[in-house]
């Protein structure tokens, strides 16, 4: 039952949730008892963190084939390499951060923007939330932009409601951490990227998926970018239907997240991978 201090809670009784989380349950639990993960889960959850930000950059306009994510080593070119290697730098950084994030999310969260950044923006916008004035350079991202003060209390309330804790299942939580940062856009830059790190680390904080092997971000970029902004219009028109949509959309990309893995799971099983 949720309570009326446990509002993420209330969410998870939204038509259809409860169904989207079962399904996401029954998809991880699939790919953990896999008999592969028994004896080689660090490859699995290596390849799995590779794909993840794979699919992280691509949502984020740097859609790259696996194979040149696997191959490049340098990512400090403008661009699309600079996006890449941000999101793998996010990817390594979220397992390190799980035990700050129950204290302190917002350190989290400026950490990840810290790591995002690479070094290669302006050092006094790096790592803190955006001021009034500052522009946002995430142009994929259709949303009307709150104004500084309105972010700013948002967020301190989303931090509230984490620090506080909640009887919502992990792809709840997690669908609206990564939706209300998209919706924020607290950072001048790389806020999509900085959001699904965060989504990441809440299904792995949880207990959902502690070994960080079912990416959400493939399921996302294999649902497409524009279904993926359709999504998000729902959660900011903040009715119950467009809140059921984005949780549903969420949970189907840990599912396709879990499907992905198992792949590997079989291949690695074969000796193709």
């Amino acid at each position: 039952m949720s309570t009326p201090g446990d509002p993420l809670a209330a969410l998870g009784a939204l038509p259809g949730v409860a169904d989207s989380v079962d399904s996401v349950r029954r998809a991880v639990d699939r790919v953990y008892g896999h008999r592969v993960m028994r004896r080689r889960s660090n490859e699995v959850t290596a390849e799995a963190a590779l794909r993840g930000a794979r699919g992280s950059a691509a949502l984020s306009g740097a859609d790259w084939a696996l194979e040149e994510v696997r191959r490049r080593t340098d990512f400090s070119a403008e661009g699309e390499p600079r996006i890449v290697g941000a999101a793998l730098r996010l990817t390594a950084e979220a397992g390190q951060l799980l035990s700050v994030w129950r204290q302190s999310p917002l350190r989290v969260l400026a950490r990840l923007h810290l790591v995002a950044a690479g070094g290669v923006e302006a050092q006094d916008r790096v790592g803190r939330p955006r001021l009034p004035g500052e522009p946002v350079d995430e142009p994929l991202v259709r949303l009307a932009l709150p104004e500084a003060d309105e972010m700013s209390g948002r967020l301190e309330g989303l931090a509230g409601l984490l620090i506080a804790g909640s009887q919502a299942p992990a792809v709840v939580t997690a669908a609206v951490v990564h939706g209300e940062l998209l919706a924020l856009r607290p950072f001048g830059s790389h806020n999509g990227l900085v959001a699904r790190a965060a989504e990441r680390i809440v299904l792995v904080g949880s207990g959902l998926d502690p070994k960080s092997i079912c990416p959400a971000e493939v399921g996302y970029a294999e649902l497409g970018r524009d279904a993926y902004l359709e999504a998000l219009d729902g959660y900011a028109s903040g009715t119950p239907e467009g809140m059921a949509a984005w949780i549903a959309h969420c949970a189907r990309a840990v599912e396709l997240g879990a499907r992905e893995t198992t792949a590997v799971c079989e291949a690695l099983q074969r000796g193709a991978a």
